[in-house]
This record gives structure tokens, C-alpha cells and sequence, in this order.
């Protein structure tokens, strides 16, 4: 049996009333999500949903020639698998894991029997997806028009926005593989973030210095998604 606290962890779940959190704990089950674990590949059947509480999963799109792009993160703010329930199955998207740690996950047709009795928890379902829309739109566009800089602070910011503390456990060459980036455009954006004071980066350690100052020399990006979240969301930190 999950508890409160375990369902509290997710804020989305938290979202839930006392009744529904009943309802729903004894079809959860907490799972590890280690470093790089692929949740759902392109084009697959996917089995279950996860909500995660300590781990951060990216959701990318892989090109034929193995190129890949994060179009959004998803962390305790939400849930990881919204083709089951928007009616699509699967998606052209792969999800995998940035940051291990825990979550919580729920069996697929279980998901659709919630969101098919059209109650509270669709709504709360529906708003969570149009956040999300709402990241992955911005994301895009972060990439066309705003430089490396930027994007690196926005994914920073977002990534902090997912876990408990200031420190990131993450490899130059991973945030490169999220951004679509060289890595070497990724050094030297965060050496220019640490000589400024923002940040400190060793062996696979980012940790946050100066959140106010990230903020500042990130581009607008941030802020729409954040403020649409907290909109659509009200008590989540998004």
C-alpha cells in the first residue's frame, strides 16, 4: 500500500482529493528509476504511467541518424505517459531518465479507466497536458531564437523546478545530448555561468550558487512555463 507521503511526493498526485488518493493507492507501486532507463521507446505500446518524485525524465525525439533533442522534462510537477490517455497509444518521443531517483508508476489500462469516468482527475489530467503542450512549444522555440547561454540556464532552471536542493547530478555530454548541442558549446556556456558565480560544475556536479542571477540571464522561456504551470496548476510549484 502506497502512503500519503508516497502520493504526496508527486505533485500532481497531491492535486488529487482524500478520496481519489484512496482510491488510487493500492493501484501504484513505487519504482526505482535509475540513470538512462528507457521508460518508453518510439512508436511502442506503452505499459504503464510514471509519476516521478525524486527522478527528473527527459522526453526526446530521436532523429535516423541517432540525433536526439529533449522537448521537455518531467519531474515531481507531473506524470510520464500522457499518449495513454489523450488516445494516441503510443508517440514518436522517447522517455528517458535524467536524473535517477523514484517514482511512482500505474498500469496503462488503469489510467484510461481514471481518465474515461470523466471526473475531477480528467480535468486535473487535461490541464497537467496542456502545461506540458505548453513546455514543449517553448522549448522549441527557446532553441530556434535564443543562444546556448540561455538555453542552458532554462534547463538548469527547469531541472532545479524537479528535484529537492541545488545540485544536479549530470555530465556535460548528457545536458549536450538533451540540448542537440556540441559538447564543447555546453563547456563553454557553463564555464561562462561558473565565472559569473551562478553555478559550480565538477566531476558530473552542477550546484546552483545564485538562483536570482540564473534567472536573470535566462531568456523569457523560463518564466512563460513556470507561469503556466503555477496557472493551470495552482498548487504545484511546477
Amino acid at each position: 500500500m502506497i502512503s500519503t507521503e508516497d502520493l504526496r511526493s508527486n505533485q500532481l498526485l497531491a492535486l488529487l482529493s482524500p478520496e481519489e488518493r484512496a482510491h488510487w493507492s493500492p493501484q501504484l507501486e513505487v519504482v526505482d528509476m535509475p540513470l538512462g532507463r528507457v521508460l518508453y521507446e518510439s512508436g511502442r505500446p506503452q505499459s504503464h504511467v510514471y509519476f516521478p518524485t525524486t527522478a527528473i525524465v527527459s522526453l526526446l525525439y530521436v532523429l535516423e541518424n541517432g540525433a536526439s533533442a529533449e522537448i521537455a522534462v518531467v519531474g515531481n510537477e507531473g506524470l510520464v505517459g500522457i499518449a495513454l490517455f489523450m488516445g494516441g497509444e503510443t508517440t514518436p518521443s522517447r522517455a528517458v531518465v535524467q536524473s535517477a531517483g523514484l517514482g511512482l508508476r500505474l498500469r496503462a489500462q488503469a489510467m484510461k479507466d481514471e481518465f474515461n469516468r470523466a471526473g475531477p482527475v480528467m480535468h486535473l489530467l487535461l490541464r497537467y497536458t496542456q502545461a506540458l503542450i505548453t513546455q514543449m512549444a517553448q522549448t522549441a522555440v527557446c532553441n530556434r531564437h535564443h543562444s546556448l547561454d540561455q538555453q542552458l540556464c532554462r534547463w538548469l532552471l527547469l531541472s532545479l523546478d524537479r528535484l529537492q536542493g541545488s545540485e544536479l547530478v549530470m555530465t556535460q555530454e548528457l545536458i549536450a545530448n538533451m540540448l542537440g548541442v556540441r559538447r564543447e558549446g555546453v563547456t563553454e556556456s557553463a564555464l561562462k555561468l561558473q565565472a559569473a558565480g551562478l553555478i559550480r560544475y565538477a566531476r558530473g556536479h552542477i550546484t546552483v550558487l545564485d538562483r536570482a542571477g540564473l534567472e536573470a540571464r535566462a531568456c523569457e522561456c523560463y518564466a512563460v512555463v513556470r507561469q503556466e504551470y503555477a496557472r493551470l496548476l495552482p498548487a504545484s510549484a511546477g
